[in-house]
């Protein structure tokens, strides 16, 4: 190769990697987004039951609406990204949880919570199929583990932030401002992702490097797909191909049972550090916010993984079973004040490493033209699982059963890692299957 073609080839590798990152850095922000909203009703439980006198199952209701929204959204969103693209859905989005931040800041009783927390549901339902479109049509293939891995870490950071965030502001003024700064917050965001839209946008673009192109080789990490483009079919047709792939199935009620497990953590960690060890509640919410951030070091982790092997529902497998480990273990209320806090963090650890082979295992099960929406019918398992678990953990609590949600949290890490092996196994074989 001559020396002007190698100065060509470097150069656009190099502007390959500028993009690669600043869709990255673009998706993440947006991602964080939408897991802080996921907790800013949990983080004012507290002020809610002084203010207006709810017990937890009214509270855990505000949750199970949100979720329950979310859920039927983004089965549904994964259709309209797939065929108008995903940055005009992801804005969107995010301006429902603006509007829904001002709603709570405004709000006069539980009438209007429960209009916020629709929209901010609504609002939610997007981000899962937008943000895995981008990722999947705009990172190039050697980068597309890392991509995965900043999603999972920005979104662990927006839930780590929540807390905190929030908490600060009840602190330094009330309950109502601390709404309105969660808007503001996401407004920010909003404006950011507004003029980075042309960067966002490329609908069913696979870039490749320049490598791969001067090679002609396909990306290993490519997924296997079928012979036509689902989304240029009806929706009838997309929805009847997806529904006969039980791998798909698989995966939906995989996020079922892992979110399952996640709302143990973030809607009952305070109450149940309290009543079981003790714990103060400024401990305990530092606690909730520490599971966060190990989550987030472990999807960093989990991003070198990735790559390690073809099989990534072994390192879901395995991860998944060590945060059941620790939540049984947190149940039997045999360890200290202080183990318990390390064990939550290890659990967060756990899980995060999870996430990037996770979302790697499901790109594998996505056939052509319906990313989107693949990601939305199987992350809507998601937000089924965090839609019914807040109020059947809120009535344990209710009742008397204060270790509760951690053996349910421990029971659903098994089975979302039993599933893990299946949907791997399916894929599997559907890529013989392809190859034959």
């Amino acid at each position: 190769m001559s020396a002007s073609a190698q100065g060509m080839v470097s150069m656009t590798s190099a502007m390959i990697r500028r993009r690669d990152w600043s869709v990255i850095s673009l998706v993440g922000a947006a991602h964080a987004c939408s897991h802080f909203f996921q907790l800013v009703l949990p983080t004012l439980y507290l002020s809610l039951a002084a203010e207006y006198g709810y017990d937890f199952a009214q509270l855990g209701l505000l949750a199970s609406i949100f979720f329950l929204l979310s859920s039927i959204g983004q089965a549904s969103s994964g259709f309209v990204v797939d065929r108008v693209g995903p940055a005009p859905v992801l804005h969107f989005g995010l301006a429902c949880f603006v509007i829904s931040g001002l709603l709570i800041a405004s709000s006069n009783g539980y009438a209007m919570l429960v209009a916020a927390a629709v929209i901010g549901g609504i609002g939610n339902s997007v981000f899962h199929p937008v943000d895995y479109s981008i990722l999947n049509h705009r990172v190039s293939s050697q980068r597309l583990g890392h991509g995965y891995s900043a999603h999972g870490l920005t979104g662990n950071l927006g839930w780590a932030l929540a807390p905190v965030y929030m908490a600060a502001f009840i602190y330094l003024a009330d309950w109502r401002t601390a709404a309105v700064a969660a808007a503001a917050l996401v407004a920010v965001v909003l404006a950011i992702t507004w003029l980075g839209r042309n960067t966002l946008s490329g609908h069913n673009e696979t870039p490749v490097s320049s490598e791969a192109a001067e090679s002609g080789r396909e990306s290993q990490t490519a997924p296997r797909s079928s012979s036509e483009d689902l989304s240029q079919q009806s929706i009838g047709r997309t929805l009847h191909t997806l529904l006969m792939q039980p791998a798909l199935w698989g995966a939906f009620l995989f996020f079922a049972f892992s979110s399952i497990s996640l709302s143990a953590i973030q809607n009952y960690t305070i109450p149940m550090l309290g009543t079981v060890y003790g714990v103060d509640k400024v401990l305990a919410g530092s606690a909730l916010s520490g599971y966060m951030v190990a989550g987030a070091i472990g999807m960093v982790a989990g991003g070198f993984l990735v790559s390690s092997t073809p099989r990534s529902e072994f390192t879901v497998f395995g991860s998944l079973v060590l945060a059941a480990a620790c939540f049984a273990l947190l149940a039997t209320g045999w360890v200290g004040p202080f183990m318990a806090l390390g064990l939550v963090a290890l659990a967060g650890f756990c899980s995060g490493v999870a996430g990037p082979s996770r979302d790697m295992l499901i790109r594998r099960v996505a056939p052509k033209g319906a990313t989107g929406t693949v990601y939305g019918l199987v992350y809507s398992g998601m937000d089924i699982g965090a839609s019914l678990a807040p109020v059947g953990f809120g009535l344990m609590l209710d009742a008397g059963l204060a270790r509760g949600p951690w053996m349910g949290a421990a029971a659903s890490f098994i089975a979302a890692a039993l599933l893990a092996v299946a949907v791997g196994r399916a894929a599997a074989g559907r890529s013989r299957a392809v190859i034959a």
